[in-house]
């Protein structure tokens, strides 16, 4: 079951992880000047913007853990925005809609993603803000080698692409999407990011960039406004642990789902998972049952907190995953759990450890393969369609409301061991987020892989129902597994009543950095089904 199909990363210096080659080696540049984890982050950020366009972006939002050198936890940061003051849930329901659209203007929430770049670079920066920007403004405007992977996906989107103007023209430049290895630019990428350089994040939220994407949005009919740009803050948050054996795992609390993950750990770590995974069917089996009631509780519980409380203490409680997993059958699929399934599989994640060990955990997204579809003219970015997830049933907790932040999938990942950091980590892929993250760490903790393997060993995915509001499971959903899974896996799964679809592609991207203490060194894994890399220093 487990593949190595490269081998680990290893250096005894920093270290950056992520999803294309230029954007990692913009990192890596930055922690040889001498620069922190975070920076090395941000920028590599910055180059996926303009190097993977469909996932992520200046239009999308951000979220971070960050645990600095010396310090016994780490630190969060909240850089998701908001919905539109106009955009409330009788304007929706007054244009026909019993569900927020997947596409369109009225999908956009406020991109909180400079203004993250800003409050962690204020808080760990070392090297001056502009050198952030420096290498991808350069690569936007005399143009980058599109990788393979991300072509693909660049081409999947033609067609929306071409129901805009403005994305037609940013990123159909050819009159189609660039092939593998074609040369393209976005030199109107190119100059907002100098204009962010230049004058700072304020331009974004209160500036020039913020007049030109309000002005966007009124032509296209989204309700964001200036005043709801300039009202926009990130949120330092405290991080939630659940201890998982030896370790510690730390997520973010809602608006995100990172409670799932915990959730999940917190019912298998009861099932006796040493003997559980020397047998594929069982171990599979019981992590898809996991999943099932852990996405119940998200779908009727999830929201912004500042809004819905979320029961954080009771999901985390031993006594609740013991109690979970005593529900779960060994030998029969559960048919019929309240839970909903949101599968997107446009994101990237960057994680960075410097040579002081300080920790960079950090993901951002535009939600949908180039968020809503639309791109402001000029601007160089597509806006993100986070607004999409809201639910317009007004009693639930993600129901949309102005001002309030939509229910997230994105999800950065730490483990700790004795209060210092030992893995930085991160798995993309909407829905399969906690359900990656789950696998890695099982892979890692459980079954003693190393962190190259933990990516590439085959990885299952459990889809149901796909409503966002909550509703109801009655088939048992649909698990799907890589082709290279053991057909034993699929037979047993199939024998306890599950319907499995053997397919590829939506099984997330992972990155992940070990710290191994004792040798004074990183090893960094990267997912092979991605175009990216793990580079690491000597020094």
């Amino acid at each position: 079951m487990t593949r190595e199909r490269r081998s680990p990363a290893v250096a005894r210096g920093g270290m950056v992880a992520t999803s294309q080659p230029l954007a990692v080696e913009v990192g890596a540049d930055i922690l040889r000047r001498g620069g922190h984890a975070v920076e090395a982050a941000l920028a590599a950020n910055v180059a996926l913007g303009l190097v993977e366009p469909m996932s992520c972006g200046l239009g999308g939002d951000l979220f971070a853990l960050v645990w600095p050198a010396g310090a016994d936890r780490p630190v969060g940061l909240n850089a998701s925005g908001r919905a539109p003051g106009g955009l409330t849930l009788e304007a929706a329901r007054a244009r026909g809609l019993d569900r927020m659209p997947i596409r369109g203007p009225l999908t956009w929430t406020v991109p909180g993603c400079v203004d993250g770049w800003a409050a962690l670079h204020a808080r760990f920066g070392r090297l001056p803000w502009p050198e952030l920007f420096g290498p991808t403004i350069e690569a936007a405007r005399r143009g980058f080698a599109v990788t393979p992977v991300i072509a693909r996906a660049w081409a999947d989107e033609t067609a929306l692409l071409a129901q805009d103007p403005g994305s037609a023209a940013t990123f159909l430049a050819f009159g189609r999407a660039p092939l593998p290895g074609e040369v393209a630019r976005n030199p109107e990428l190119g100059e907002s990011l100098a204009t962010i350089a230049r004058e700072g994040a304020r331009t974004f939220y209160h500036g020039e960039l913020a007049a030109q994407i309000a002005a966007a949005a009124h032509t296209l009919g989204s309700p964001l406004s200036r005043e709801d740009l300039a009202r926009h803050t990130s949120t330092w948050v405290a991080p939630l642990s659940l201890p998982f054996g030896d370790v510690d795992v730390w997520e973010l609390p809602p608006n995100t789902q990172g409670v799932v993950a915990l959730e999940m750990l917190n019912i298998l770590a009861w099932l006796d998972l040493p003997t559980l995974v020397t047998s594929p069917p069982a171990f599979a089996h019981a992590f898809v049952e996991a999943k099932k009631l852990a996405y119940a509780n998200r779908a009727r519980l999830y929201g912004d907190p500042d809004v819905a409380s979320l029961p954080v203490e009771r999901l985390l409680d031993p006594a609740h995953g013991r109690a979970q997993a005593a529900r779960i059958d060994p030998d029969r699929a559960a048919l019929s759990v309240a839970g909903t399934d949101l599968f997107a599989n446009d994101t990237v994640y960057v994680t960075a450890i410097d040579r002081e060990r300080n920790a960079a955990s950090l993901i951002q997204s535009i939600y949908y393969g180039f968020g809503s579809g639309l791109t402001p003219p000029g601007l160089g970015f597509a806006m993100q369609n986070r607004g999409a997830l809201f639910a317009l049933c007004p009693e639930h907790p993600n129901a949309l409301r102005p001002g309030k932040r939509p229910f997230h999938t994105i999800i950065p990942g730490l483990v700790s061991r004795g209060g210092r950091p030992l893995f930085s980590f991160g798995v993309m892929g909407g829905d399969m987020q906690p359900q990656g993250h789950v696998q890695i760490l099982v892979n890692l903790l459980v079954r003693d892989m190393d962190p190259q393997a933990a990516g590439d060993a085959p990885r299952i995915r459990h889809d149901g129902d796909s409503s966002p509001t909550g509703s109801h499971m009655t088939d048992g959903g649909i698990v799907r597994l890589e082709p290279e899974m053991e057909s034993e896996v699929a037979d047993g799964l199939r024998r306890r009543g599950h319907k499995v679809e053997i397919s590829s592609g939506g099984y997330g991207g992972y990155q992940g950095i070990w710290i191994d203490w004792p040798a004074g060194r990183l090893v960094g894994g990267s997912e092979s089904r991605k175009d990216g890399l793990a580079l690491g220093m000597e020094t």
